[in-house]
């Protein structure tokens, strides 16, 4: 087949995207397709617009790519595209309301709150309404952003205008949530509608304080455990909350759903990521490797998932 490859992009997560791309191209190759490669950037919508592909697989992260937008823009297109649909993506980005349906859903999660910055709502008067609502240690992150950027972890209240800065700078909508201490896990979820299932589970153990971006994306900066050493039951009810987080969203193909299994052993679900990243180091490709899938043959079948149901 003929395959556009979509990396890069202009979010955050620009240098990840880079790496994804790359190996999402060379696997695509390796696989026989004949593949376009594209450094996207929303001021040269035509090097989309004029695509003549049967598919496009989409390896960017955060603002453009992962947002529904980019999703939508093909959707108008006519051009079918691996993994989550518009409404998917929106919704697995903007945390609060990702936890509004986890709710609903009754898959635990960490007592959070979100605050919107506004002309009327200044960044000092949130500032003092967190310090009245939460206790440390907890976090101030922006609603919609990946790869922990913009994230501050509060240990003190003396942080707090500090934080809520920094997460302002991404985003007018500021969350905080309460910091759970525990095992930092992370599902796999991939399969046609439907028939989805999770792959083994993975313990991220961060050389740094916390799994950071630093840790997700240099090498050797964080030890993945495939898979992570628990009892049957807890992994049980670990895969099917995240199978359930996948489908509640309303996620395709595949996805990561990450997860933190605190003291009591009860895992309360972070986020859903509806294009993880797919780099050498990535998560994704060490939980299919556990299982004998081998990248390419990763990559492989997302294109089939996909173009089964286009």
């Amino acid at each position: 087949m003929r395959i556009a490859v979509l990396y890069g992009g202009v979010s955050g997560e620009r240098e990840v995207s880079l790496s994804s791309g790359k190996g999402i191209i060379a696997a695509l190759k390796e696989n026989g397709h004949e593949v376009i490669g594209i450094d996207f950037n929303p001021n040269r919508l035509q090097d989309i617009i004029q695509l003549d592909v049967d598919l496009v697989f989409i390896g960017l992260h955060g603002k453009y790519g992962e947002d529904g937008r980019i999703q939508g823009l093909l959707d108008m297109l006519g051009i079918p595209y691996v993994g989550s649909g518009v409404l998917a993506s929106a919704l697995a980005m903007d945390k609060a309301k990702a936890k509004q349906i986890f709710n609903m859903h009754d898959i635990p999660q960490a007592k959070s709150k979100v605050y919107t910055v506004s002309a009327t709502n200044r960044l000092e008067q949130i500032a003092n309404e967190i310090k009245a609502a939460f206790t440390p240690p907890f976090v101030i992150k922006p609603n919609k952003e990946g790869s922990t950027l913009g994230l501050t972890i509060v240990t003190d209240t003396n942080q707090i205008e500090d934080a809520v800065t920094n997460a302002h700078a991404s985003d007018d909508t500021i969350l905080v949530e309460e910091f759970i201490a525990g095992r930092e896990l992370t599902v796999a979820v991939m399969g046609a509608r439907g028939e989805e299932f999770a792959l083994p589970i993975i313990e991220i153990i961060p050389k740094n304080a916390f799994y950071d971006y630093e840790s997700k994306y240099a090498p050797g900066g964080s030890e993945h455990i495939v898979p992570a050493v628990m009892d049957e039951k807890t992994a049980e009810k670990i895969k099917n909350y995240a199978v359930l987080a996948h489908q509640s969203i309303g996620c395709e193909t595949y996805s990561r759903v990450d997860f933190i299994l605190n003291k009591d052993n009860v895992p309360m679900i972070l986020e859903v990521n509806t294009l993880p990243g797919m780099t050498p180091t990535s998560l994704f490709p060490d939980a299919a490797k556990s299982i004998g899938i081998e990248y390419h043959e990763m990559i492989e079948k997302f294109v089939e998932l996909t173009m089964r149901h286009k």
